[in-house]
C-alpha cells in the first residue's frame, strides 16, 4: 500500500502540470524495488477552491502531498525514499516557486493495521 494525495491551490493553474506530477511520483513509487507492490500504489489530486495562506493578502500558494502507507518500513529506507520523492516535487515547480510564493510539503503517514480494511484484486496482475 502506497498512496499519495496531493492538495494543491488552484491559484496555480495548468502551469503546475499537475498530471504530470502525478506520474512522476507514481513513477518513483514503482522504482522501490518491490517495497511498494505496483498494484497497491494509488496518487490522486485535490484542487483547492476554498483556502487561506498565511496572511491571506497575497496569491500566495501551496502544495502538499501526504503519503498513507502500511507500517514496516525500515527508517533509513524512507528518509532516502522520501527526501528523494520530494526533490522530484521540488524540481516538479523549481520554475514556478522561482517566480511566485509558493509552499511545497510532504508528510509521511503509517496506517494503523488494526484501523486498514482492503480488498484488491489488482496484485494478480502483477503476479502473470
Amino acid at each position: 500500500m502506497a498512496h499519495c494525495i496531493v492538495e494543491y491551490t488552484d491559484n496555480l493553474g495548468v502551469e503546475a502540470d499537475i498530471p504530470g506530477l502525478l506520474h512522476k511520483i507514481a513513477a518513483k513509487f514503482r522504482d522501490s524495488d518491490g517495497v511498494f507492490p505496483i498494484g497497491g500504489i494509488r496518487v490522486r489530486a485535490l484542487r483547492l477552491t476554498e483556502y487561506v495562506i498565511a496572511d491571506g493578502r497575497e496569491d500566495d500558494a501551496f502544495v502538499n502531498a501526504t503519503v498513507k502507507m502500511g507500517a514496516g518500513r525500515e527508517p533509513e529506507f524512507k528518509k532516502r525514499f522520501f527526501g528523494e520523492m520530494f526533490e522530484i516535487i521540488k524540481a516538479h515547480f523549481a520554475q514556478l516557486y522561482a517566480k511566485r510564493y509558493l509552499a511545497l510539503t510532504l508528510y509521511v503517514e503509517e496506517a494503523d493495521e488494526n484501523g486498514s480494511f482492503k480488498q484488491n484484486n489488482l496484485h494478480l496482475r502483477f503476479k502473470k
